[in-house]
């Protein structure tokens, strides 16, 4: 059994680091474990497990900051802003129990911005690290260092902050992170469209986005994923669903989705979700509960792509074995589930991909096929050089989550 470190301050972290450059030791960076299916099957020496640097270091809910140890529960953070009815706007997910595991281990603050995670908001609001404000941290060279601060502007040198969300703790081990935190809308409602087919889909979606609405999500189900939903409505729902969210104050809600429900009806048969629903639904969007479901062992992909395209990359798969899609962001995101245990279909998905200028990542697939493809899309040979580069600078001897993103980085 893998020995597990776990340091107890920011000094017992530093010193464990510069144990493992001096004894060249690889270490698995983990917080609760909640990503450890996600992303390259890599090998390493010791578990350096960050769980207990934990705590809220500040909260000031009227300057929308709040800072904690970077090993804090996200479920802790959540419920203290909560109190003060404010929110990570950019929804992060819990990818629980789409990979099998506690529902209630929604990983920790330093997993969530490593993974860079984001659900159906990102459309408007960003991704986790565009409400990244700072954070301290160890490189692999054994160093401390910092950058941001408590405030937005506050953007002195260069913003490391953009490089460390999305790392997956391969440059450097945070201790400490600064986001920025927003006021939870007052009413959300969701206007449905029924039974629109990927294309038409996709021209509702940018219609609305388009429109003076002001939309916060949209995305599409088919029947069959509708009628998984715990929302009544769409289990009773007979077509497809194209879900578009609006949200703020109770009478400006009110206005944008009777306009929607006026621009939509052009396109078919419209229904609308008020806040409890609305929010059930999107939660499941957000972690992935289509493919979820108990005796579903599929290949999971998560695709990103330009919003127009997400309708033809599906289309262009609609003939994989065991094939189902849904779209969020507008289009611009897709979850694909395939039948494809050995080889995840990974080439015909990519090709597929690449022909429309996107990145394809392997969310949920057995650890031998973790092992044998590429987890993440594999980038042009100019970003991997620079990659190679910034990995090179920051842990020169490979000792942070050794190739947990690409091979050799």
């Amino acid at each position: 059994m893998t020995e597990i470190l776990k340091p107890q301050n920011d000094a017992q972290l530093l010193e464990v680091i510069k144990w493992a450059i001096s004894d060249n030791v690889t270490l698995s960076v983990q917080g609760l474990g909640s990503k450890n299916k996600l992303g390259r099957l890599v090998e390493y020496d010791y578990i350096l497990d960050t769980s207990a640097l934990s705590g809220i270091c500040m909260y000031e809910p009227g300057e929308l900051v709040i800072t904690a140890a970077a090993g804090t529960p996200l479920a802790d953070l959540e419920k203290v802003i909560d109190a003060e009815h404010q929110e990570l706007s950019f929804e992060p997910a819990n990818y629980a129990k789409l990979l099998g595991e506690d529902v209630a281990n929604k990983g920790t603050i330093g997993g969530m911005i490593a993974s860079n995670t984001a659900g159906p908001r990102r459309v408007k609001v960003g991704a986790a690290r565009d409400h990244f404000l700072g954070f301290k941290a160890v490189s692999g060279r054994g160093e401390e260092f910092k950058s941001g601060g408590r405030v937005v502007k506050n953007v002195t040198g260069y913003d490391l902050s953009k490089l460390m969300a999305g790392s997956w703790g391969t440059l450097g081990v945070m201790n400490e992170v600064t986001l920025k935190v927003m006021p939870k809308p007052e009413k959300t409602r969701t206007v449905l469209l029924i039974g629109a087919d990927p294309e038409q889909a996709c021209k509702a979606m940018t219609q609305a986005f388009g429109s003076s609405n002001e939309i916060s999500a949209a995305s599409w189900i088919t029947e069959k994923m509708a009628s998984l939903s715990n929302v009544e409505i769409l289990k009773l729902t007979k077509g497809s669903v194209t879900a578009v969210r609006v949200e703020g104050p109770a009478p400006s809600v009110a206005y944008r989705c009777k306009s929607l429900r006026d621009m939509l009806h052009e396109f078919g048969q419209v229904e609308e979700l008020h806040t409890h629903n609305s929010d059930t639904f999107w939660h499941e969007i957000r972690d992935v509960h289509p493919f979820a479901s108990e005796g579903d062992n599929r290949v999971v992909w998560r695709i990103s792509c330009a919003p127009q395209s997400g309708w033809k990359i599906i289309n262009d798969l609609k003939d994989l074995k065991g094939v189902e899609a849904y779209m969020d962001w507008a289009g611009g995101l897709i979850w694909m589930a395939v039948d494809a245990p050995k080889v995840g279909a990974e080439g015909l998905i990519r090709d597929v991909v690449n022909l429309y200028g996107g990145h394809a990542t392997l969310v949920r697939g057995s650890d031998q096929l973790r092992k044998s493809i590429p987890v993440f899309h594999p980038p042009q040979s100019g970003v991997m050089g620079l990659s190679k580069r910034l990995k090179e600078n920051f842990d020169p001897q490979a000792i942070l989550n050794p190739g947990r993103m690409y091979k050799g980085v």
